[in-house]
């Protein structure tokens, strides 16, 4: 798969070697490293340049990034799931109940990324499987995944930094405050592969806070953001503060009024990768849990 980029080189760049040109653009170390190593991947004008050539402005510069075929070891599996957004160079879905993100041993065939794969060969593409938010299995709603190398490592750095915002709907047990922070660091439980826990002595740091949108039966639905990204981090703290979400099998194991965690991936907040233009996404409340709240059917 070859991916050809464009630059227009600014007065502010006048004098930047190829190389900080290129990194300020968002290509990772890997990826300049392999750059290095493709004869003719860099050029002005048509002209090859090296890394360590300086630029002037009003030079053109095209960048011509070379992957692999994508070859899979998981199959291709016509799996349902809803398309939000996609151009050339993200996709982002709306992951379903039930479907866990990437293959493993119990699940070979039955993750988006089957889904996925299928999904690119229908449409005569092929690009590795990159899913920048995972989401757990129970989990619903919106997830990113890129389509060539330059896209993941430009998302990537903006997770790091925090820069993506995600906004989360969740149903949990109880009548919360009307709005809160949760500022409770989060380790793995000891003896379990699984299950974390609130641990102030070994965790990381973890911060979520929450608003209350309604509360009915004995249940608060909740619109929540994360300034951190652990594991289970709304699970753990939901139920560290005495509301545990609905349906959660490690953490509040009662499936009367749902069969999976009440909990809803439901709006993106990002600058594109390549295009640099903003982004705001959002995913409608799947049914099961519109069913318990009906008057936020689209959650908007």
């Amino acid at each position: 798969m070859t991916k050809t980029f464009f630059y227009s080189v600014s007065v502010k760049d006048e004098g930047k070697t190829v190389e900080l040109f290129l990194k300020e653009q968002g290509f990772s170390h890997h990826l300049l490293i392999h750059l290095k190593k493709t004869k003719e991947s860099i050029k002005r004008d048509g002209i090859w340049l090296y890394m360590r050539d300086e630029l002037h402005a009003g030079d053109c510069l095209t960048v011509t990034l070379t992957e692999s075929e994508s070859v899979s070891d998981f199959p291709a599996v016509p799996l349902s799931f809803s398309v939000i957004y996609e151009d050339e160079d993200i996709l982002i879905v709306n992951k379903p109940p039930h479907m866990p993100t990437h293959p493993s041993m119990q699940n070979y065939d039955n993750t988006l990324a089957n889904a996925v794969l299928w999904y690119q060969k229908s449409k005569g593409e092929s690009y590795p499987f990159r899913c920048m938010n995972r989401l757990d299995k129970d989990t619903t709603g919106l997830t990113i995944i890129a389509k060539h190398a330059l896209s993941a490592a430009i998302l990537s750095s903006s997770i790091k930094k925090r820069e993506i915002k995600r906004e989360y709907l969740a149903i949990v047990t109880g009548e919360t405050e009307e709005s809160g922070t949760i500022d409770a660091p989060i380790a793995r439980k000891e003896g379990s592969i699984l299950e974390r826990r609130v641990d102030f002595a070994n965790g990381e740091r973890a911060v979520t806070h929450y608003k209350r949108l309604a509360c009915q039966n004995g249940l608060s639905l909740l619109l929540l953001s994360l300034e951190t990204g652990r594991t289970h981090q709304i699970r753990v703290h939901m139920k560290y503060i005495g509301h545990p979400l609905i349906g959660d099998f490690l953490y509040y194991p009662d499936f009367s009024r749902i069969k999976r965690q009440a909990l809803h991936a439901y709006r993106l907040s990002f600058v594109h990768p390549i295009k640099k233009e903003p982004i705001l996404i959002s995913a409608p409340l799947p049914f099961d849990m519109v069913s318990l709240f009906p008057e936020y059917l689209k959650a908007d």
